[in-house]
């Protein structure tokens, strides 16, 4: 018992910074859709460069998932998303002040804008499922994964620069999964 009340009270001191950090880590994600989001509506971005963001920022949270897999994000993990994000972060800046332009209103930039709007949703339905409690760390990085998953089809919709109605039917199937998916683990019995 002496052995194991020091590791009870380490784990329940653990739980809130290894959730603060899963936290964290879903607001950056949230933060950067949202500039993609921007940079697309403006005109700064066009539908290739929001494909090349939407890959990268699938990777990070491929990164994210793999991290949270066992509930943890170690300090190294926590390092290595840092760099990642701050990347990502810097090339959205470059893309958006490039001097290149995209044209808001075309259906391939609409088609894109409505898919990082989506991204964007579900980001902030993870993000609060962490916040409130109603997902844990795991949970989190299983839902990570599936955004990630989702973003790697909009980035290869717009690889070419032009998103077909075709291909963002596809990647609003992977959404609607991914949607039911976040409903079914906020509304389980774990509890982060």
């Amino acid at each position: 018992m002496k052995k194991t009340l020091p590791l009870l009270l380490a784990a329940l001191i653990a739980a809130p910074v290894f959730a603060q950090s899963a936290q964290t880590e879903v607001n950056r994600d949230l933060r950067q859709q949202q500039r993609i989001e921007s940079g697309l509506q403006s005109g700064q971005l066009n539908t290739r460069e929001a494909a090349r963001l939407e890959r990268e920022q699938s990777g990070v949270e491929h990164a994210e998932a793999k991290a949270m897999r066992d509930g943890t994000v170690s300090a190294q993990e926590q390092a290595r998303i840092g760099r990642m994000q701050n990347k990502v972060s810097a090339d959205i800046n470059a893309e958006k002040h490039d001097g290149q332009i995209g044209n808001p209103n075309s259906a391939s930039s609409r088609r894109m804008q409505a898919d990082v709007q989506r991204d964007i949703k579900q980001q902030q339905r993870i993000a609060n499922g962490v916040k409130d409690g109603s997902l844990t760390t795991h949970e989190a990085g299983k839902l990570e994964r599936g955004q990630a998953r989702s973003e790697r089809l909009e980035a290869r919709a717009g690889a070419n620069g032009r998103v077909g109605a075709g291909e963002q039917a596809r990647v609003q199937r992977s959404e609607n999964h991914q949607s039911r998916r976040i409903r079914h683990q906020r509304h389980d019995a774990q509890h982060g």
